[in-house]
């Protein structure tokens, strides 16, 4: 008995430990833009030109991004930096090697990392949202930044020249005897190319579109989905009084 409870005590330490890992901080309600077609092409927009250098989305055709409302044409002129057909996947331009050796490790691949991400703070893209508004200066680390959601992280601020430098600002408070810094808010360092409230917007039209690139049929699923349920409920009426006019006769 005491091997068990011994047991089960460390198992939820470990599970505590690996909650803590994800983020040192509360995530951010991501903005849900799925449906929003405007907001999902700005998204594919910032994600061609700011992630597809390092990481790819290789279960992602360039042709899928017709779904939100771009034609052939339009993507051939303003999205397509790694290779020269629509049908072709969405393919990181860094070398693996170069990368490897400039990060620790190979970029992840971004098809369904809104999938992916998610846990006890909330949604993949929520996680998201609160990672790519939360870097800051460190000049410890070899990218020279870091992360409050990703503590250590080794992936550089991609976004910094929309968002400017920031450092975070904390608050000393007593907790059991001890003095422990809280995260306050922040404090600009250098101006961006977009005003806190545009970079938000803007990453939120990221995220939306790496939320709608996780599945591109999601929307389409839900609106059949909740046709399908209204039809089952009128079904299920005519067939409840389809019942009751079989039986009204038995006794």
């Amino acid at each position: 008995m005491k091997k068990l409870i011994l047991a089960l005590i460390t198992a939820v330490g470990l599970m505590a430990g690996a909650q803590a890992s994800e983020g040192g901080i509360a995530w951010d309600k991501a903005p849900n833009k799925t449906n929003d077609l405007a907001a999902l092409q700005h998204g594919a927009k910032l994600f061609v030109n700011y992630c597809l250098n390092c990481h790819s989305a290789a279960f992602m055709r360039f042709n899928r991004l017709k779904d939100i409302g771009l034609t052939d044409q339009q993507i051939k002129d303003n999205l397509l930096f790694t290779t020269e057909k629509v049908g072709e996947t969405m393919k990181a331009a860094i070398d693996p090697k170069q990368a490897k050796d400039w990060f620790g490790g190979t970029p992840p691949d971004l098809t369904v990392i809104a999938r992916s991400r998610s846990g006890a703070g909330g949604t993949g893209a929520d996680y998201l949202y609160t990672y790519l508004r939360t870097y800051y200066r460190d000049d410890t680390k070899a990218t020279g930044w870091n992360n409050l959601a990703f503590p250590n992280v080794a992936m550089p601020h991609a976004l910094w020249e929309l968002q400017g430098e920031r450092k975070p600002v904390y608050f000393e408070k007593e907790e059991h005897g001890h003095k422990v810094s809280v995260f306050k808010g922040w404090e600009q360092v250098t101006p961006g190319a977009l005003t806190p409230l545009q970079y938000d917007q803007a990453v939120g039209d990221l995220v939306g579109y790496l939320q709608w690139m996780g599945e591109p049929a999601q929307n389409t699923r839900v609106r059949i989905g909740v046709w399908v349920l209204m039809f089952l409920l009128v079904l299920t009426f005519f067939t409840w009084r389809l019942n009751a006019a079989f039986w009204k006769d038995v006794k």
